[in-house]
This record gives C-alpha cells, sequence and structure tokens, in this order.
C-alpha cells in the first residue's frame, strides 16, 4: 500500500511538472515561472506533510524521488562554477581594453566586497544583540545530532588550521585537483590560477600578439559555450526550484521551526539591513536605488530561489554590462571574485550571528570592544574561499568558529531553517557583487549611465 501511495505521490509531482513545461511552452515570463514554482512548492509540500507526516515511508520514498529533480538541478549547477569562475576572470583579462587599470578595478571590487562584509558582521553581531539570542539555547533533535556528528568530522579537517595557515590554503598547489573541487577552498584556488593566466596573457600579447589573438579567441569560444551550457540548465530553474521547496516543506520539522523564529526574525532583520547598505553605497556613487532595485530584481529573485550564488553567475554579470551599464571587464571581476570572496550573506551576517549567539555559552563577555573587533576582522579575513553553492555559509561558520576556539554544534542546531535563511543570504551575496562592479566601474570611469538611466533595460534568464 505504501507502494502504491508513493507511486500516485510522484505521479501528482509530475503532473505538476508538466503543467510547468506548459507554461514554458506558452513563453510565460521567466520570474513568474520561478516564484510559481516556489509558491506551489510550499503548497505541494505542506499537503504532504500533513497527509503523511515529516517520518512516514511515503514522504521519505516520494522525496527521494522528486529529489531527483531538486538534487539534479543543484548538481547541474555545481558542475558550472569552476568552468565559470575560470572563462570568466581569464575573459575579463582578454576583453581588456587598458590593462593599466586592472589594478585599480581589482581595488574597489576586493575593497567593495570585504567592507561590505567586515559590515555585514558587525550588523549580524548587532543584530543578536538586538533580540538578545546571545547566549541562547536551541533544542537537539535527531537531525540535529546527525548533523552535528557531521560537522565535528569537518572540524577536524580545518581546526588545526590558523589564520595564516588558511591564507596559505588558499594558493592552487595542484590547480588540476582544484579544477576537479576537491577542497573546501577549491574555488578561490581557480580564481587565483585564473587571475595568473590572465596577468601571462597580458605579458604575450605585447611581445606575441598573433599567439595572444589565438588564445583571446580560444577563450572567447570557450566562454560562449559555458554560457550556453549555463542557460540550458537555467532553463531548469523551474522545475529545480518546485522540487526543491516541496522536499523543504514536506521534510521540515515545523515545531522546530517555531523554536528557532527568533533567530529566522533575527537573521532576516541582519540580512535587510546589509541590503539597505548596499542601496546607500549606491546612492553615494549617484546611482539611483529605485533604478538598481528594478533592474536588478530579476538576477535577485533567481539567486533568492535557487540559493546559489554560482548559479546566479550568468545572470549576474549579463545584469551588470546590459542593464546597470557595468563595463564588461569589470563585471566579470566583480561577478566572479564574489563566488568566493566577501559573501556578505553567508561568510559575513551568518558565521557572525552564530559566534556572537554560542561565545556565552564558553563564557566569552560578547559586548567587550575585543570580542567585536576580532569577530570583525575574523569573519573578514575567513570570508575568503567561501563557495557560491550550498554549503558554503557552513564552511565559513566552521573556520569563524574555530579561529575563535567556540563550538560548532551550533551550526549543526539551526539546521532546521537553514534553508530558509539561504535564499535570503545568496540575494545578499549576489546583489554584494553587483554593487562592487558597479562601484568598481564608476570608480574608472566606466560605468555607462545612459544604459542604467534607460527603465526598458531589464535582463531575464531565458
Amino acid at each position: 500500500m505504501t507502494t502504491l501511495i508513493t507511486v500516485l505521490v510522484v505521479l501528482a509531482f509530475l503532473g505538476v511538472v508538466y503543467a510547468f513545461y506548459r507554461m514554458q511552452a506558452k513563453h510565460l515570463k521567466f520570474s513568474t515561472r520561478v516564484f510559481a514554482a516556489l509558491g506551489v512548492g510550499i503548497v505541494l509540500g505542506a499537503i504532504i506533510q500533513v497527509a503523511f507526516g515529516t517520518a512516514s515511508d511515503v514522504t521519505s520514498q516520494a522525496m527521494s524521488w522528486i529529489g531527483i529533480i531538486g538534487n539534479g538541478y543543484v548538481a547541474l549547477l555545481q558542475m558550472l562554477v569552476i568552468p565559470l569562475v575560470f572563462v570568466s576572470i581569464v575573459g575579463a583579462f582578454t576583453k581588456m581594453k587598458e590593462s593599466s587599470k586592472l589594478g585599480k578595478i581589482s581595488f574597489n571590487v576586493l575593497a567593495t566586497l570585504l567592507g561590505t562584509t567586515a559590515a555585514a558582521a558587525l550588523i549580524g553581531y548587532g543584530s543578536t544583540i538586538l533580540f538578545g539570542l546571545q547566549g541562547a539555547q536551541f533544542t537537539e533533535g535527531t537531525a540535529e545530532a546527525a548533523r552535528i556528528a557531521e560537522l565535528a568530522t569537518r572540524q577536524e579537517t580545518i581546526e588545526n588550521l590558523s589564520i595564516p595557515d588558511q591564507i596559505l590554503s588558499f594558493i592552487p598547489r595542484n590547480v588540476f585537483a582544484d579544477f576537479a573541487g576537491t577542497r573546501a577552498t577549491s574555488t578561490i584556488g581557480v580564481v587565483i590560477f585564473a587571475a595568473f593566466v590572465g596577468i601571462a596573457f597580458l605579458g604575450v600579447k605585447k611581445k606575441a600578439p598573433k599567439e595572444a589573438e589565438f588564445f583571446a579567441n580560444l577563450i572567447d569560444s570557450l566562454y560562449k559555450i559555458t554560457m550556453r551550457i549555463v542557460t540550458l540548465v537555467l532553463r531548469l530553474t523551474p522545475y529545480g526550484v518546485l522540487a526543491l521547496m516541496t522536499n523543504v516543506v514536506a521534510t521540515s520539522d515545523f515545531e522546530a521551526i517555531l523554536n528557532l523564529g527568533k533567530f529566522v526574525v533575527a537573521s532576516y532583520a541582519a540580512l535587510i539591513v546589509v541590503f539597505l547598505l548596499h542601496l546607500v553605497i549606491l546612492a553615494v556613487i549617484k546611482v539611483n536605488p529605485l533604478n538598481y532595485l528594478k533592474k536588478a530584481f530579476p538576477v535577485l529573485s533567481f539567486a533568492f530561489t535557487s540559493r546559489s550564488s554560482a548559479g546566479a553567475l550568468p545572470l549576474n554579470i549579463e545584469t551588470q554590462t546590459r542593464a546597470l551599464g557595468v563595463d564588461e571587464t569589470t563585471a566579470n571581476f566583480a561577478g566572479s571574485f564574489g563566488l568566493s570572496i566577501g559573501q556578505n550573506g553567508c561568510a559575513g551576517v551568518y558565521p557572525a550571528m552564530l559566534a556572537t549567539i554560542v561565545a556565552p555559552t564558553v563564557g566569552i563577555d560578547v559586548f567587550s570592544l575585543e570580542f567585536v573587533l576580532m569577530l570583525a576582522a575574523i569573519v573578514t579575513i575567513s570570508s575568503f574561499g567561501v563557495a557560491g553553492v550550498g554549503g558554503g555559509a557552513t564552511f565559513a561558520s566552521l573556520i569563524v568558529l574555530g579561529a575563535m576556539n567556540l563550538p560548532v554544534a551550533i551550526v549543526g542546531l539551526v539546521i532546521s531553517v537553514e534553508p530558509l535563511i539561504d535564499m535570503a543570504r545568496t540575494a545578499v551575496n549576489v546583489s554584494d557583487s553587483m554593487v562592487a562592479g558597479m562601484v568598481a566601474s564608476s570608480n574608472i570611469g566606466h560605468l555607462d549611465r545612459s544604459v542604467l538611466a534607460d527603465e526598458e533595460l531589464v535582463v531575464e534568464a531565458k
């Protein structure tokens, strides 16, 4: 009987998938389909949970089949991370018209990414204090216990690393291993290698322009092919979001979520303040925040629903260049660097909040200036190397908590609300990379304000 019910649930889900396929065939707007998938997924998941419960065999079996679509979509996004980062950064060098501005572009992008991360850490700290979460005790259930055990194993691989050791770990000793994604810091390893390839290209361009032109054409071809693959994957987003949200809601422990409600509210409050900071930065460089919101909405909504900064990279770069007036070189740098450096949500707000919550439980005064300064510094430094895919926030939190000699169990205790918070974190991450691109482009005088002012120029995924 259980198998029959499971089959019926899966068939019902496939029927909904077909309905979304028909919506695509009728050329309904991408963002409309994505948000519809988000809503329908929530409803389907709630129905399954109410009808069968989170721990039933029907729910477990049905989610394993539905997970083929959801987890498969995430796997495809992860597949694209390394190729995207490499061709985007090297392509930024090959398309660069004035190599003399390379240093200024890099400095402005990195300064914005890291500066906003430090600010995000302080905002996360402030939100934790404001909501009275410091020293809070969270309930540990079966899922949390399993997660804590898993985190303890992961922590063993980084607990003996000092901050200098962590910085050294970013250097790609074996670039082929990093292309295979064998390390937690593989993404930034590829970023560093790609930067060296780009700098080498600029040197060859002066001495052997014919060979440099061949290489530039090769990278341009790889870039276009990679982006075509990205387009194919992005078309699956509504189906992936539908499956992921169905699974999240169907398997979520709502009692645990209610217990962690204060933490969720505090997290969203901090993330909203960080996003408002982005708008203030744009206002400082004389960019209309409302105009930015309108043009950035498609990519931010995609980031929110997909929970993947890496998956949003092509739409991110395209939005910067075609709708926000950022020059192509800066957009590629900002988008790619933003995947592994200074993610405001995952590497800024989140680890700072967890550290502030758990610190009083081991006798640390979170109101001391020493703690606040150390927290901001460690969070900023540790934000290097956080990949823009699922698990990045966990990795950042483990590094921060380990560097501050704090227990890591807190990361496992909030597992019930991870997906809910991760959606907003990802949108803030992507926003920060776009803001970094606009700031850098403005400071080198390449921001095309006529494109920025044209309200009709809005980019959507196809």
